[in-house]
């Protein structure tokens, strides 16, 4: 099976980059909580419920999103043979700890649902899904640490259902504060 990466993008806590293009970003300032804000307003989405995202799923989407205008996905219609994995170390674990702070006082107790809704790592792969219509096979996996070989077995394995043609995925890590993503469009090599 051939398979052939057509964009990718990574984006930093100081520096996004397609297809090994720096992108320009204005800087509000130089508040890091507010990097991925400056990413979203340079770029020009238009997606108001990016500002209700936590900063694992605001950091993918970004680079789903650059990496899917690249290849000029048609957001207007479902691609049932597209398919969306992700991978990374810390799972949802940015946020958890950001829930744990509401439930941790018994005095204090103020456990917010629009936290809450963010403490799975999956919902990421979910956001990217609904905004770019992908149907096909959306998978978010945790391993120990970036591993080439890891992720090349998992996307060759998404490639054996016959009605994949394309994969977004990559590596989605925030951690924090810190930001470590590399997004890429694969697709299968039809040329004969």
């Amino acid at each position: 099976m051939n398979l052939q990466i057509k964009s990718y993008c990574s984006v930093t806590d100081d520096a996004v980059s397609l297809n090994g293009k720096k992108i320009p970003i204005s800087r509000t300032n130089n508040d890091k909580n507010l990097w991925l804000d400056d990413i979203y307003r340079s770029i020009g989405v238009q997606y108001l419920k990016f500002f209700k995202m936590d900063k694992l799923c605001k950091a993918g989407f970004l680079a789903a999103e650059l990496v899917c205008n690249d290849i000029r996905l048609d957001r207007s219609i479902y691609h049932k043979d597209k398919a969306l994995a992700c991978f990374n170390r810390s799972s949802s674990l940015d946020n958890d700890t950001v829930y744990q702070q509401t439930i941790n006082d018994k005095k204090n107790y103020f456990p917010s649902p629009a936290i809450f809704v963010y403490t799975l790592a999956n919902i990421v792969t979910g956001e990217i899904a609904i905004r770019n219509k992908i149907m096909g096979e959306t998978s978010f996996y945790i391993l120990e640490k970036y591993d080439n070989t890891q992720i090349g077995n998992a996307i060759v394995d998404i490639f054996q259902d016959e009605t994949t043609n394309g994969l977004l995925c990559g590596w989605v890590e925030y951690f924090d504060n810190q930001c470590d993503i590399l997004m890429m469009y694969v697709e299968r090599d039809c040329a004969k």
